[in-house]
């Protein structure tokens, strides 16, 4: 139960507070990975913010207001970020971290659009519970929570002791990330009993339940299904929602209150360049529940804003507020 009802009655709020965070992404474009001690020669390179960014510029194109309360620091890098930041007009509410840059992303792009990372972490991954204490979120906020932050040292005690505060009654979504068969059982356990939103793709639900079947993992992750949750099945019982991205084919939307997830079907697109197609989709379903839209409804739209970014080269491709109606009005 939340403070104003059941947790699948549809909620609407005024901002997303992101706890994630923001690195750069180094983009190179290869016609295929090479073997192992191999060389291959990239045909374009890019340097652009991605990470936490592509989930808060997928949201502000869709006018939801966003504020950033990760982690960053001080080297060039991190001035990038906040260039970036302030262009997308998304509020930074914590101070720099002294002496540390902000990390980097390796994201190597084959010709059929398929992407690898290579992450090395830097002052985002220092986010403290000292840093979230000076953070408030008011009554109308929404929040997002990325897997990577919980694998950060100090982040499953800054991000789920700030959740967990007394009082707090905030919408969170919670992505866990291609990471997260790495995660503690028992902090994964913890963020998804919080979490009212669980968004993800294909591959993260079948770690997160062993289940290499979509919708059986969305019935798992729901709390629809009984079958060999062991001791998690509780905490993911009473979600508000789950969604789980199926790539080209669309995503699936399970709810706890319903026995099936319910598909949404996909748009036909030439792919170019699939990096950051799920943080747009991811930001973009939360705009469009923001606005006051069902959760198929935002999954549609989420899925048209993902269709077209997969059409762009770079990570942080979401379509504006226009192009996006333009596209779904065509149908």
């Amino acid at each position: 139960m939340t403070a104003g009802g059941t947790r699948d009655r549809p909620r609407r709020f005024g901002r997303l507070l992101h706890l994630g965070s923001v690195v750069i992404d180094v983009v190179l474009d290869v016609p295929a990975l090479p073997e192992r001690g191999g060389d291959v020669l990239a045909s374009a390179t890019r340097v652009t913010p991605g990470g936490g960014f592509n989930v808060m510029a997928a949201a502000t194109a869709q006018r939801l207001p966003v504020a950033y309360a990760g982690a960053y620091g001080t080297g060039p890098f991190a001035a990038l970020a906040l260039a970036a930041l302030r262009e997308a007009r998304i509020e930074v509410l914590l101070p720099p971290s002294a002496g540390l840059d902000t990390g980097f992303v390796v994201t190597v792009v084959d010709a059929g659009g398929e992407r690898t990372f290579v992450t090395s972490r830097g002052a985002e991954a220092t986010l403290r519970a000292a840093d979230l204490a000076a953070v408030r979120a008011a009554a109308g906020d929404a929040v997002y929570v990325s897997g990577y932050g919980l694998l950060d040292p100090g982040g499953p005690a800054a991000i789920l002791g700030w959740l967990e505060r007394p009082g707090a009654r905030n919408v969170v979504f919670f992505d866990p990330g291609p990471l997260v068969g790495t995660m503690p059982g028992a902090v994964l356990d913890r963020m998804l009993r919080r979490a009212d939103w669980v968004t993800c793709n294909a591959r993260e639900a079948a770690l997160i339940t062993g289940r290499d079947d979509p919708p059986a993992a969305a019935r798992v992750l729901a709390g629809t299904s009984r079958e060999g949750l062991g001791r998690q099945e509780a905490s993911r019982e009473g979600r508000g929602g789950v969604l789980v991205r199926t790539g080209p084919a669309g995503c699936l939307v399970g709810r706890a209150g319903a026995a099936d997830p319910v598909h949404v079907p996909g748009f036909r697109v030439d792919v170019l360049d699939t990096t950051g197609a799920g943080d747009t989709h991811t930001g973009t379903f939360i705009a469009a529940l923001a606005r006051g839209a069902d959760a198929l409804d935002a999954a549609r739209t989420a899925n048209a804003a993902a269709a077209l970014s997969v059409t762009r080269r770079g990570p942080a491709t979401a379509p504006s507020a226009a192009e996006l109606a333009r596209f779904l009005a065509a149908g």
